[in-house]
């Protein structure tokens, strides 16, 4: 029993298919290894739930308004400044966090980042909103008043979804949870 080789090579190709099946060049092995790189439960967690909500709204939110004519009123470059730029933001540490790469930054205090973000964050769009929402009916004869109209409807949904992220994140900062089950009451 001794003689029997412990791994046996039954393929009968040349070398280069070894090392497609090991991962080598090919397109499986590099699927492979970016899903194994990726944060999966980070995307099914509330934080990654309400971060792609807001890259789709807060996309939503700025399509609308950029594909509108909003030159004639200045305040809706404020809306536009705030919703692209935390937009960009969003998604650059959506990526941060799906690649693991805030594993990598021990620096930064992530939970007091995140909290701060989500909070500067939700004050900004909630300018934004009311100076979107306020700002739509000069527009009530023009073609593209449902394009305000609808960009104020998601400027709300993004400013909440900001709002609820701020919460969870200031919970995960005091290291709450949000878990009753875990409080103790001191005797």
């Amino acid at each position: 029993m001794a003689d029997f080789p412990s791994k046996v090579n039954t393929e009968t190709g040349s070398s280069n298919a070894q090392t497609s099946q090991q991962g080598g060049n090919s397109l499986r092995g590099l699927a492979s290894n970016v899903t194994s790189a990726m944060n999966m439960p980070f995307i099914r967690s509330i934080q990654g739930i309400l971060m792609m909500v807001e890259i789709v709204l807060g996309l939503l939110h700025w399509a609308l308004i950029a594909g509108a004519f909003y030159q004639p009123l200045p305040a809706y470059g404020w809306v536009m400044f705030v919703a692209v730029t935390l937009w960009i933001i969003t998604t650059i540490l959506f990526l941060i966090f799906l690649f693991n790469v805030h594993e990598k930054l021990t620096f930064v205090p992530w939970l007091l980042t995140m909290m701060g973000y989500h909070g500067i964050a939700t004050v900004l769009y909630l300018t934004a909103f009311l100076t979107n929402a306020a700002s739509v009916h000069p527009f009530h004869l023009n073609y593209f008043f449902g394009h305000f109209a609808a960009a104020a409807f998601f400027g709300a949904l993004v400013m909440l979804a900001y709002g609820v992220s701020a919460v969870f994140s200031y919970l995960a900062w005091k290291g709450d949870g949000g878990n009753a089950a875990t409080n103790t009451v001191p005797a």
